[in-house]
């Protein structure tokens, strides 16, 4: 296992900053791994991740305990003279990595892909608060849909791995979107769909994901009240266009 790079992060939207955590957190156990820096960490940042539109960013670079040796990324307009990289909006995560992995792994990236095609966050997706549940037994599917939420406006998502999980979750706290995987280890998929969908008051929308590619999926899952099918693995354009839809 290689280093962990504590990151400091000043400034960001929401959605950014949702976006920003789930990268961090899918690089963990990769042989440079980056998380979040906060007084608490034992060791001081070694890189600055700033929003020049941001008020704290003025704060931060303007503080005389700000280390002068401290490695920084800059997103937005009239970055400082010792900014090392800067990136204007709209934001193409991986880049950002890659840059941050040519300064601590240059012999690997992080391969993800998290750009939502036309680069803008949201995109084509309703405005407003969503609430959302993912149900997967594999974290890296779970991960993997995080981050495309993250930047399609669902700020808030909770995690399930088995049906069980789900359905408690469900029946503790309204959500506007669930998206389920059939693999779920303890119970039979469609059933667990067929409880969700039933809660009173009613889920917003309803997602299966699947690796089977039949006709016979997608009309139980048009007939079991679903709004959409996912097919795994997921195609980044697929999962955009049903988002955007929903």
């Amino acid at each position: 296992m290689g280093p962990s790079v504590y990151v400091k992060v000043v400034g960001f939207r929401d959605v950014e900053r949702h976006a920003i955590n789930t990268l961090f957190r899918l690089s963990l156990g990769r042989p440079t791994s980056y998380g979040l820096w906060t007084p608490e960490a034992p060791v001081a940042p070694r890189l600055a991740l700033i929003d020049l539109d941001a008020y704290e960013a003025g704060l931060a670079l303007a503080s005389p305990g700000l280390n002068p040796n401290l490695k920084m990324i800059c997103v937005g307009r009239d970055a400082p003279a010792n900014a090392w990289r800067t990136f204007q909006r709209p934001l193409h995560w991986p880049d950002v990595v890659q840059a941050m992995d040519s300064l601590f792994a240059p012999a690997e990236t992080l391969d993800v892909d998290i750009d939502l095609g036309d680069g803008a966050a949201g995109a084509g997706v309703p405005p407003g608060y969503k609430v959302t549940l993912l149900v997967d037994p594999c974290k890296e599917d779970r991960m993997y849909l995080r981050a495309r939420l993250a930047l399609a406006g669902h700020t808030e998502i909770a995690e399930a791995r088995t049906g069980a999980e789900a359905l408690e979750l469900a029946k503790i706290r309204h959500y506007d979107l669930v998206i389920v995987s059939l693999d779920v280890p303890d119970m039979d998929g469609w059933e667990m769909i067929a409880q969700l969908v039933a809660l009173e008051p009613a889920i917003g929308s309803v997602i299966v994901t699947t690796t089977d590619k039949s006709w016979h999926v997608r009309e139980q899952a048009e007939a079991s009240g679903c709004s959409g099918l996912l097919e795994k693995p997921f195609d980044p354009l697929q999962v955009v266009e049903l988002l955007q839809k929903i």
